[in-house]
């Protein structure tokens, strides 16, 4: 059987493609949460490595859970159940989440159920003007179990996101945009060169910077003011000393293009 997840690399940017195109890419009942899971481990220990690039082959991002796959789950027993989702795709968003790498959602298509959780997942969301977006679980009788409750109302607020989930409604690529859901809208045929061109202007930055500022970002979604603070002068303490920063102020001063080496 083919990979689920292909992974690519140009540069300091990988770009991940779920490659299951004739079942729009799901995320259950296959093989797709490990192959993240892996793809995000070899992210890591890869310091050459500072964008990374999430969208889906065929005609949809992502189509969330098999349906046709959850006939199983009724013959598990609840404890079976619960260490399913724990063990399984439970793990993607708090990779994701702790993954200091930004990342990139190029949606190219429909991000249904938990497609559409995991582009919440990422950092920055760049859409198709191809691209639906539905928090569909309620359709199925199921809630959000992979964090799509705690991600989507810090990203569109708590009205919007509950009106989505309580609903199940789709919304189009537009109406994502106006509810802050995605930062920008393309046609289809620039939505992967867009989301190149935002990974390769985060790439040219100090990579230590990079990754410390996104993990601030990440920590203030739960953290109080004064702690953040602490936080951001140790932070502060680190990138002072590091080599990129005194090349940053030196290119600067000297009024020519900094060569980060991270």
């Amino acid at each position: 059987m083919n990979p689920f997840l292909k992974y690519e690399q140009e540069g300091h940017v990988v770009t991940l493609t779920m490659n299951d195109p004739e079942r729009r890419n799901p995320l259950t009942g296959n093989s797709a949460v490990p192959e993240f899971l892996e793809a995000i481990e070899r992210i890591e220990r890869d310091s050459s490595v500072r964008a990374v690039i999430i969208t889906g082959a065929g005609t949809a991002f992502c189509s969330g859970g098999n349906v046709r796959d959850m006939d199983r789950y009724a013959q598990m027993s609840g404890m079976q159940l619960r260490q399913e989702y724990r063990t399984g795709i439970q793990r993607l968003p708090l990779a994701l989440f702790n993954l200091e790498v930004p990342v990139i959602a190029a949606v190219n298509g429909a991000a249904i159920g938990a497609g559409l959780d995991l582009a919440c997942m990422c950092d920055i969301r760049v859409a198709s003007e191809q691209a639906k977006f539905a928090e569909s679980f309620v359709k199925l009788g199921i809630i959000p179990g992979d964090g799509g409750a705690w991600l989507l109302p810090r990203i569109i607020g708590l009205s919007r996101a509950t009106e989505l989930t309580l609903t199940g409604q789709m919304i189009d690529a537009r109406q994502a945009e106006q509810w802050n859901l995605v930062s920008r809208v393309v046609p289809a045929g620039q939505l992967l060169d867009t989301a190149r061109e935002i990974a390769a202007s985060i790439a040219a930055n100090p990579p230590h910077a990079v990754r410390l500022a996104k993990r601030l970002l990440r920590e203030a979604l739960h953290t109080r003011l004064d702690t953040l603070l602490e936080m951001s002068a140790t932070f502060q303490v680190l990138s002072h000393q590091t080599a990129d920063h005194r090349e940053a102020v030196a290119a600067f001063i000297d009024k020519r293009v900094p060569s980060f080496t991270g």
